[in-house]
Order: structure tokens, then sequence, then C-alpha cells
């Protein structure tokens, strides 16, 4: 049984992590955190998240004894997490994006004290297509043939950042093999032919969107599109519950979800 505590429990996704965590028999939810000054702090997690009450208030501050911390939260709140993970040395899943390089810094040392599983995405099929484009990256650097690499994601419309972290990781993953320095956020105006040394990003936002990401490797004549899609959230939240599973007995150090996959 691995024991949890949800940080940014009253936010979308920490609402349904509190209700998936609730009814996995291999898990249990220890606390449920949220700011300070939260205007529901005190109340049941589970009144909040939509289901039955289960006895965990929301609070500020971490329980004792062992747990695995799992955030998905905002950017700003992230370092304060932290802290309080290095201070209790706890393991934690990351799974919050946006925030700055002072923060991911912070987050590589840190795993020098305790195990952190850190992905800019916690979907398992997002995970396997990010393997399937370091793949398909890896065979087309010596195709002799140019290839033109653009991403093109897609989410609601109460997203902060983009792109997504998840594309700027798809980005960094395929930019290795194929050399590529140079990222393109957008084109506007007359731009002139497309350079090789670049790959595009384009952010959509709109609705109620979980989440889409199609990966395209363009060359003359044909092309290779790598498209994942969410029907809901539930995938990020599922993912990150595997690897809060995986986290519990490790030593410390920096893991991705493809440690969580065996796929490294």
């Amino acid at each position: 049984m691995t024991s949890v505590s949800i940080h940014g429990a009253a936010g979308r996704m920490g609402k349904r992590l509190v209700d998936l965590v609730a009814s996995d028999e291999q898990v249990s939810l220890v606390a449920a955190i949220e700011a300070a000054n939260h205007p529901l702090i005190g109340q049941d997690a589970g009144s909040v998240a939509g289901i039955a009450p289960i006895g965990i208030p929301l609070t500020a501050e971490l329980p004792p004894g062992q747990q695995v911390v799992i955030d998905f939260s905002q950017a700003e709140a992230v370092d304060g997490i932290l802290d309080q993970c290095l201070e209790t040395k706890l393991p934690l899943v990351m799974a919050t994006t946006g925030f700055g390089s002072e923060t991911s810094a912070r987050m590589e040392a840190a795993s020098q004290i305790i195990p952190i599983v850190w992905a800019p995405n916690m979907s398992l099929a997002v995970n396997l297509t990010m393997k399937l484009s370091e793949i398909a990256a890896a065979a087309l650097q010596d195709s002799g043939n140019r290839v033109d690499v653009e991403i093109i994601e897609t989410h609601h419309r109460f997203k902060a950042d983009a792109p997504s972290g998840t594309a700027l990781k798809f980005g960094e993953l395929i930019a290795g093999p194929l050399k590529i320095d140079r990222h393109q956020h957008g084109r506007q105006g007359t731009t002139g032919t497309r350079d090789s040394n670049e790959i595009g990003y384009h952010a959509i936002r709109a609705g109620d969107d979980a989440g889409q990401h199609t990966i395209l490797f363009g060359m003359m004549g044909e092309k290779i599109e790598l498209r994942v899609a969410a029907s809901n959230r539930d995938c990020y939240a599922l993912g990150a519950i595997a690897a809060a599973k995986f986290l519990g007995n490790k030593p410390a150090g920096m893991y991705s979800m493809y440690d969580v996959l065996g796929l490294n």
C-alpha cells in the first residue's frame, strides 16, 4: 500500500486525483494539501472532489509519516511544496508545469536528496508517443532526407502556459538526434522559405479540450504524423498515481515516466 498526499487537491486535477486515489485499493490518501488562504481549507477533500466524504480535510501542511507527495498545483506553488518535501525527506511526483529555470534547477538539486519523478506530462500514452518520436528522429537522422518537424498542440482555454510543457519536451527529444537548435513559436508575416534547422510549435487554446499533440515529420513526397489525444483528464491523474506507486521505495534521484513505464 502506497500512502499519498496530494498538493493542489482542490484544483481540477487535484479533485480527480482525490477521487481516483480513494477508489484505488493499492493507494491510501493521507493528506489533501492546499494554500493556507484557500477558501475551502478545513472542508472534507472528498466532498470538495464531488464524492462521498473521506475523512481527510483540506490542509496547508504535510502530515508526519512516510508518504509520496503528488504535486498537481500551480507553478508559483511548486517551490513551497518542494521545500516541505526536502524538510521531511519525502518522495515527490512533480506533475505541475510552467515554472521557470530557477525552480527547475532547484528540482535537479533536490533530486540528490529525495527521489523525484518529474515529467511534463503524466499520461502513459503521451510518454509512449514520446518514445516513438525519439525512435523516428533517430531513424531519420541518417536517412539523407531533409526532415521538417512541426508540433501542434491543443488545450483548454484555462491553460496558462503556451506552448505546453509536453510540446516542448517532444521538441527537446527530437532536436537532439536531428541536430536542430532553433525552436520557432508560431509564424506570422512574410517569413520566407522554411529553415531546416528549426522545430515549429503551434498552440491552440479552445473550450475544454483535455489535450492533444500532433508531431509531424515532413519530407518530400511523404510524412509521418504521430498523434496522441486525451478524452478526459483521468489519464494524467492515473499516470501520476502510477508514478507514486513506482516511487515509494526508490532511492534519491531524478526519475522520468520512462522509468515508470520501464522504457529506459
